[in-house]
């Protein structure tokens, strides 16, 4: 008999069977090509494995004492939905396991089993759950582009922002996001956590700008009780608490000198101190660090530590300012305004285009977060059923001209003969055309579609 060994060594595989005999001889034909064999008597054996062991396939018989097998196989296919089992039935029992394959079974074989036919079969069930699993894993990258899309639009700064992100996920790298306040920093460290090795352990996120410097350290790496007045027990830190995920460290760079020193060692040995403790706790964790500051500059003056940048810096992703991507507000306004209208109970007849030119011609120094704020406020001072106006936009500064370049809407760099209501009738253009173009985009460039949607008053 020509036997092919599994490409993959060490396989495990649940045989469930009350024939000593047959779990035997099987055994070793299954062993001989690198399987690593679990036996059960019976099927209650069998989902105590499962509770405690997954195994890659379970090869089981159909009639065993007590539960028979497609009792079992329902039972385990609750518990590990995505592992093949294979039913192994007599002749006369060809019907159950039909029936078997209906409820999810992946295939069954008959006895007297030929050994060559039960190895192929395992093969195959092995390579699709592989190709299974290969799915599941585009379907959660494709799923995560799409959710950081909707929630940041589809300018050219966000693609490549993505791209970057997808890159990076995947691999064990400490990544270090800098980017102002306000452009989701933290929304781009839960995609990479989402679609990382780790996406099955915790995200925990520290904001070490908010938190007082003489709690810092505990808040890091835990205290022990009696560690300093008040501490009645031991309290974990949050590198304990990511342990297995992801640990995100917000605004890194508040931290004081002698902080990033125990950081940096926690960082390299994967191995923390909790305050007051006398041995170390070995963790593993993920990091991800994000800052709104200069790193760059405060190496310059020594205020932040060079190794521990360094260390944080395996990736850097910069996170694109709001006024960097201006293409993206008109699809971000008609979000936010779609969400504060269900909180309000409210309808707004969507913006005027005085409205949507001031959007475009603002600097925006609080990036996302303050276009969302100005959304929801706007949208509670508007009447219902009409449309926001300009004056509806409560700007904490000036807006920019709709020019580049240029300081305001009366500015001398206006072009040669024309006046100020043809500046802003050309500008509100581009803004029309920007806003044809999200709505092309989200129709799939179905014109007729987008003939038939009502255009902002």
């Amino acid at each position: 008999m020509s036997i092919e060994k599994p490409a993959k060594p060490k396989i495990k595989i649940l045989m469930v069977d009350d024939d000593d005999d047959f779990r035997w001889a099987t055994g070793n034909i299954l062993s001989a090509v690198g399987y690593h064999c679990i036996h059960a008597l019976n099927g209650q054996e069998a989902l105590d494995v499962v509770e405690k062991e997954i195994p890659d396939l379970v090869l089981m018989d159909y009639r065993m004492p007590g539960q028979n097998g497609l009792t079992v196989a329902a039972e385990m296919k609750r518990l590990i939905p995505a592992v093949p089992i294979i039913m192994i039935t007599a002749y006369g029992e060809i019907d159950s396991a039909v029936t078997a394959m209906k409820m999810g079974i992946y295939d069954y074989v008959t006895k007297p089993v030929d050994n060559n036919d039960l190895l192929f079969t395992i093969k195959r069930a092995l390579e699709k759950q592989d190709l299974l699993a290969k799915v599941e894993q585009l379907r959660t990258v494709l799923g995560e582009r799409t959710a950081l899309y909707q929630l940041m639009g589809n300018s050219d700064p966000v693609k490549k922002l993505i791209g970057n992100v997808e890159k990076v996920a995947p691999t064990p790298f400490t990544v270090l996001i800098q980017g102002e306040s306000g452009t989701g920093k933290e929304l781009v460290a839960r995609a990479i956590h989402n679609l990382s090795r780790v996406k099955d352990g915790p995200f925990v996120a520290l904001d070490c700008g908010a938190i007082p410097e003489a709690l810092v350290e505990s808040e890091l790496f835990g205290a022990m009780k009696g560690a300093y007045t008040g501490a009645d027990r031991d309290k974990p830190g949050h590198f304990e608490l990511a342990h297995g995920g992801t640990l995100f460290l917000d605004e890194v760079g508040n931290l004081s000198f002698s902080i990033q020193q125990k950081l940096l060692r926690a960082i390299q040995e994967r191995k923390i101190r909790p305050l007051g403790g006398k041995k170390t706790v070995s963790v593993t964790v993920r990091i991800i660090a994000a800052t709104n500051q200069s790193l760059a500059e405060d190496l310059k003056s020594g205020r932040f530590r060079s190794d521990l940048y360094f260390r944080l810096n395996e990736f850097s992703i910069n996170m694109p300012s709001l006024k960097e991507r201006l293409e993206d507000i008109p699809y971000l306004a008609k979000k936010f305004l779609d969400e504060v209208e269900i909180e309000l109970k409210k309808k707004c007849a969507g913006f005027s285009k005085e409205a949507l030119l001031t959007l475009s011609t603002y600097h925006w120094p609080g990036n996302v977060r303050e276009l969302r704020n100005i959304i929801r406020q706007a949208a509670l001072l508007c009447e219902e059923d009409a449309a926001i106006q300009a004056h509806h936009l409560v700007l904490t500064a000036q807006p920019l001209s709709p020019n580049p370049g240029t300081a305001n809407l009366s500015s001398v760099n206006h072009p040669v003969g024309k006046s100020l209501k043809e500046i802003v009738n050309d500008r509100i253009a581009v803004v029309e055309k920007e806003i044809i173009g999200t709505v092309l985009k989200e129709e799939k460039g179905n014109k007729t579609e987008v003939s038939q949607k009502k255009p902002p008053s």
